[in-house]
């Protein structure tokens, strides 16, 4: 199952490092790493589905939702219930490389549903991470204070110094 901090980890494998956009699931054995690290085992097919359901649901998270690519990874899966003792369940059935990519995107609207603007960009506009609000208020901005939040607060601070007359 793909929970928030795994749809977290999927979003933010594209961060920006000194200035440079970096991929972490370039590398085939980065993705099997995560999907590992959640109870899958991949095969290479499912990898570039995979990647597929991350770009379209960092652009989602963005505000511009790619339905037809989503549709795409969506395609021919469907939920069956299944009875065992007296326990209903739910059992999602497709094609198998497309499975954990299903996964990631439904964990995405999930969120959505649960938690309505709570994922969101950074605040950041040189940033590419992604952040879940947490807060009772609803305010964090920034994917880590440390890094852009203190990032931001600092340039401003420097700008209004700039402005401000000396005395």
């Amino acid at each position: 199952m793909i929970d928030e901090q795994a749809l977290l980890e999927a979003l933010n494998s594209t961060p920006v490092v000194d200035g440079r956009p970096q991929d972490r699931w370039a590398e085939d054995d980065a993705v099997r790493a995560w999907a590992r690290a959640y109870g899958w085992s991949v095969q290479a097919p499912a990898l570039a589905w995979l990647r597929a359901a991350r770009n379209a649901l960092q652009s989602a998270t963005q505000g511009r939702v790619p339905r037809d690519e989503l549709r795409r990874v969506l395609a021919g899966v469907h939920r069956r219930p299944e009875i065992e003792a007296s326990e209903l369940r739910w059992s999602l059935h497709g094609p198998p490389e497309r499975m954990l990519a299903v996964e990631l995107v439904l964990a995405w609207y999930d969120v959505q549903e649960r938690r309505p603007g709570r994922l969101r960009p950074c605040g950041n506009d040189e940033c590419r991470l992604f952040l879940l609000d947490r807060s009772r208020a609803n305010t964090a901005r920034w994917c880590s204070m440390k890094t852009c939040g203190n990032r931001l607060k600092a340039r401003r601070h420097q700008e209004r110094a700039r402005r401000e007359p000396q005395t």
